[in-house]
């Protein structure tokens, strides 16, 4: 390492370690051990341009560790990303460019939002999936146009994470050549050495996996880090993992090495005896001599080259395969919204009692033409999920042409996956399971949400509907959990009208996932659904007049409320039905649509639905009732546990008139 360049890899941990210290809070351990790796990853081997962050073909890089944000921020302003001296002084602070974690969409560079350990791992699989598919869509003979690397950097954490497991192990069977992925193997985890509950072989774990590994002995040698990421660029067979022996805290005499470098300042004293031991001459905080950054402008404006280079070969691409530019300008942009949801084929007719995971299956093959970029697939339940693109071809390792992606059984990591599939772009990305297994699906979910993509999950077998499965099979609480999430809608439709809603809004989201929650049981067609289920919640089966009661439900159960509602007019009571697919569109509505809807004159509520009741308070109030699950689930037929558990015309029409 000469002198510039090792003054360039400590103003990485010295702008790190400020950072901390003056927000006293913080994660220094990462980018004082990882610092050389990371200078030399983005500095010589990466390609990236940070006059233009979102060039297509750039290299991406995830810093699965997301505690070591300040790693990143710092790299962002020594390259010229547009993060100021000032970003970085405001670290951790409420409103700042500089959040404790890196988050998409909030910081320009970040590539995804991490945090969760072992989250980035996955969504570096799924980037690099999309790389490998793109690829074989675009390229031509000279044409290489999708042509890039995902690098990820973690650390043991990262690696005891279950996630990471499930991700690598696909990766290696995808044979994905273009994923790198740095390990920064330093040993040492919150609670002191990983000796205590980590004491695998990794290297032997990821050659099991599929992995080319490589051994890096010394994380300072920039020359030797070098060398291992040209070696992991030449395998193009196999992914490669790349093991960076580190010392966290590196440069601090009291820190290095220590459990207590890992996640809190290390101190005033300790800060200048960093710089003492570094041979960093500068006290100022801050501080960053001018040929350090006259140094990484220099190597930003080498990468420019790199960009131009590609537009050049671009123009020359489209210039002899129009339809290719036509092509790729449809993957790169949002669906076309309006077309989409005027377009007659989509609607599909509501003749006969199916299922609606049936339905959506149709809904799948339906959207697969209009949408060429549609890729997706399910945890090993493509059958039972009904997800399959008839003539799409099957993704993997020998043919990365195919649109059916095979997760196997690691809904976790499938969730991931397809969170990097999306963050990529130019590719329309859905997932499914078992809706009771949403459970493992959650925290990724959970990001999908906090970054704004647009993922749909199709979640099928969605209630006690399931039957002789049993309570383990059988969801209850689920649904009330992911309505709880911000920015995540929710569509449980109840009919062949209705799922064809739920599907258009999904692949038209800009900014927020969607689960469709469906049934496996035969659903009858309800004469009054409409394309009103776009706005989540409309009156399916009205009365004249004032209604005395509403009835509101969905999916099975609307069928239920129709019926409880011809009982009960009979009987010459005055009762609308309410069908509401998805609860957070519906409060999107305007509050003279929801008073169209839900009168609050009407006080006479009764929500229905073969799940639990929460969440359901805000719109039957304090006077309603509920014919919903107060328990689990149980084994036998479906008619039977309907039965059992309340869900029958009597008990709703009993529901009614008891309150």
């Amino acid at each position: 390492m000469n002198a510039i360049e090792n003054l360039a890899v400590n103003s990485i941990r010295i702008l790190s370690a400020d950072a901390i210290q003056k927000a006293n809070s913080g994660h220094p351990g990462l980018p004082l051990g990882c610092a050389a790796a990371a200078y030399e990853l983005w500095a010589h081997h990466m390609n990236h341009n940070p006059a233009n962050p979102s060039w297509a073909n750039r290299d991406r890089f995830i810093l699965s560790g997301g505690h070591g944000s300040m790693l990143l921020y710092s790299l962002l302003h020594l390259f010229g990303y547009g993060l100021t001296k000032e970003d970085l002084m405001n670290f951790r602070q409420l409103g700042s460019l500089t959040p404790g974690h890196p988050e998409y969409g909030h910081t320009v560079g970040v590539e995804a939002t991490t945090g969760p350990l072992g989250a980035g791992m996955g969504m570096a699989v799924g980037m690099a999936i999309a790389e490998k598919h793109l690829a074989s869509v675009f390229n031509k003979e000279n044409y290489p146009v999708v042509d890039h690397y995902t690098f990820v950097l973690g650390g043991d954490g990262c690696m005891m994470e279950g996630i990471s497991s499930e991700a690598f192990s696909l990766a290696g069977t995808l044979g994905l050549g273009k994923l790198i992925v740095l390990y920064d193997s330093n040993q040492i985890s919150i609670e002191g050495s990983t000796d205590i509950a980590f004491r695998e072989n990794v290297q032997e774990r990821m050659k099991a996996f599929g992995f080319q590994t490589i051994t890096v002995e010394d994380g300072n040698n920039i020359s030797a880090i070098g060398m291992a990421i040209e070696a992991a660029k030449a395998e193009t067979e196999r992914p490669s993992f790349i093991t960076i022996k580190t010392q966290i805290g590196y440069g601090c005499p009291a820190k290095q090495g220590k459990a207590s470098a890992h996640g809190e300042p290390l101190g005033e004293e300790n800060v200048k005896a960093l710089r003492e031991n570094l041979g960093w001459p500068y006290e100022e905080p801050f501080f960053v001599p001018k040929e350090v950054y006259e140094h990484y402008s220099r190597l930003a404006e080498e990468k420019a080259e790199a960009e131009a280079a590609w537009n050049v070969m671009f123009a020359a691409y489209c210039g002899e395969y129009p339809e290719m530019e036509a092509l790729w300008d449809q993957y790169h942009s949002a669906p076309a919204k309006e077309e989409l949801l005027n377009d007659a084929s989509l609607w599909m007719p509501n003749e006969k009692a199916e299922a609606t995971r049936s339905l959506s299956g149709k809904m799948i093959n339906l959207l697969k033409d209009k949408l060429p970029n549609l890729i997706g697939g399910s945890a090993d339940l493509a059958p039972s999920n009904k997800t399959a693109m008839k003539d799409a071809g099957d993704f993997s390792a020998e043919d990365p042409s195919g649109r059916n992606l095979h997760f196997g059984v690691r809904e976790l990591a499938m969730a991931a996956i397809g969170n990097g599939i999306m963050l990529h772009g130019g590719l329309r990305a859905y997932v499914a399971t078992f809706f009771v297994f949403s459970d493992y699906v959650k925290p990724m979910a959970r990001l999908s949400a906090l970054m704004g993509m647009p993922l749909t999950y199709v979640l099928t077998h969605d209630s006690i509907g399931v039957g002789e499965d049993g309570p383990t099979h059988e969801p209850i609480e689920q649904l009330a959990m992911l309505r709880a999430m911000p920015n995540f809608h929710v569509f449980r439709p109840c009919d062949a009208t209705e799922t064809s809603a739920a599907w258009l809004a999904a692949v038209t989201s800009e900014k927020t996932p969607t689960a469709l929650v469906l049934s496996r049981q035969n659903l009858n067609p309800i004469p009054g659904s409409s394309r009103e289920a776009l706005k989540g919640g409309y009156v399916i089966d009205d009365c004249e007049g004032t209604p005395e009661a509403i009835l509101i439900a969905s999916g099975s159960e609307v069928d239920l409320a129709v019926k409880a509602k011809a009982e009960l007019a009979a009987e010459g009571m005055k009762v609308r039905v309410v069908s509401m697919p998805c609860m957070d569109v519906f409060e999107e509505q305007s509050d003279e649509y929801k008073e169209s809807v839900l009168p609050k004159a009407v006080r006479k509520r009764v929500a229905i639905e073969a799940l639990s009741g929460f969440g359901w308070g805000k719109y039957v109030g304090l006077d309603g009732g509920y014919v919903t699950m107060n328990g689990f689930g149980a084994s036998g037929p479906a008619g039977k546990l309907f039965e059992k558990f309340g869900f029958t015309v009597e008990n709703v029409v009993k529901t009614v008139k008891a309150l």
